[in-house]
């Protein structure tokens, strides 16, 4: 029998290990991360072996494992495991230690990417080239040449890639996909996310080579619902313009001083593809939200000739007041980190979780001999 396949995590911030500088658990809804928490699950379960991970700043991985073992070890029965080999040593810096931890895994093995926006296209592909299977973060890259020229490398070494959109495991998102295939033609959708403008904090030291921006809150959220759009349309529909248009003066103020748009709003027309009706879809995205119940607004509504449909992604009909969080919505159907009756991880069901689930189980297809295609 093969031994499961090592698992590199690229990148070490909130999403990944739920910790940040300064603060016990992230300042989102994502205390003890999302990416490393699964991996130390599919672990406990013998899905995978080896976990890595790979940052630039080695001086943060005392602290991380701090927080997995004074948060995930001791919160949950079955992950006791928390061990990760970490990139680069802990009293160095080095923006491209990813390389020398995917020198430590073998053809067949999985590389999970959630770093900056504008890095993706080189981790990626210098995990095809070795013959590793990819799961990233979206967007995927930032140009058409990027994508193209990954799908290319992606087809010549079998090497699996994927983008981690969650929301196509959300069972709210899934029904509606399905209801909406009874709607007819595409008439019109329009879809909104924000996050809390603190988030700037942490975005403005997303800087890349001559000091740039490296990505806008449209790729960061946007995409969500524009990937929902292009699934729902699939084989129905095709965009034919685009228009962008942005706000501006919140995060180039102080005390951000991020040189960056605070709202960007895209404006695309739609051609349905047998009767050439057109429709008109509208995806706005914002990171100047104040802070509110909820650390990420987002809903979406579409109308068909047949029929229309809304979604509140953050209002599940379920919230609590604390002392310490006041009042708060809350979203377990996306990452449950209370434990079961039982005390074990109890998130399995959860499509934050399922996403990486899902790519573990196809990659370790692949590895098996299934070629990469398949998927």
């Amino acid at each position: 029998m093969s031994h499961p396949p090592a698992v590199l995590m690229v990148g070490t911030g909130e999403y990944t290990t739920g910790f940040v500088e300064g603060k016990s658990g992230a300042a989102s809804d994502k205390k003890f991360g999302v990416v490393a928490l699964a991996m130390f699950y599919l672990r406990s379960k013998g899905k995978i072996g080896r976990i890595l991970m790979a940052g630039s700043n080695g001086t943060k991985f005392p602290a991380i494992r701090k927080h997995f073992n004074e948060g995930i070890k001791t919160l949950y029965k079955d992950i006791q495991d928390v061990t990760v080999d970490t990139f680069p040593d802990d009293d160095k810096k080095d923006g491209f230690a990813y390389l020398k931890a995917m020198d430590q895994l073998s053809v067949g093995d999985l590389v999970i990417v959630f770093t900056p926006d504008d890095t993706h296209y080189e981790i990626v592909k210098a995990a095809v080239v070795r013959g590793l299977h990819v799961l990233v973060t979206k967007p995927a890259v930032k140009t058409f040449e990027q994508h193209a020229e990954l799908i290319s490398l992606a087809t010549k070494h079998n090497s699996l890639v994927c983008v981690e959109l969650h929301k196509r495991w959300d069972p709210i998102y899934q029904d509606s996909r399905a209801q909406i295939q009874g709607f007819g033609d595409f008439s019109y959708f329009t879809a909104y996310m924000s996050q809390p403008k603190k988030q700037l904090e942490t975005f403005r030291g997303w800087k890349w080579g001559k000091g740039e921006s490296s990505s806008d809150i449209s790729y960061y959220l946007n995409s969500h619902h524009v990937d929902f759009h292009c699934w729902v349309l699939r084989g129905k529909a095709r965009p034919v313009r685009v228009i962008a248009m942005a706000s501006t003066g919140v995060a180039s103020s102080e005390p951000f001083k991020y040189d960056t748009e605070d709202t960007i709003t895209l404006l695309v027309q739609w051609e349905n593809l047998h009767s050439h009706f057109l429709g008109t879809a509208i995806y706005t995205s914002s990171w100047i939200a104040p802070s509110s119940d909820v650390h990420t607004q987002q809903r979406f509504f579409y109308m068909g000739h047949k029929g229309e449909i809304n979604v509140d992604q953050a209002h599940r009909g379920y919230n609590f007041t604390k002392d310490i969080d006041g009042f708060r919505s809350t979203n377990p159907l996306f990452m449950k980190y209370a434990p079961d009756a039982n005390g074990n991880f109890g998130g399995q069901h959860a499509y934050g979780y399922l996403s990486f689930e899902a790519f573990v189980e196809a990659a370790t297809k692949v590895k098996g001999g299934l070629p990469a295609s398949a998927f």
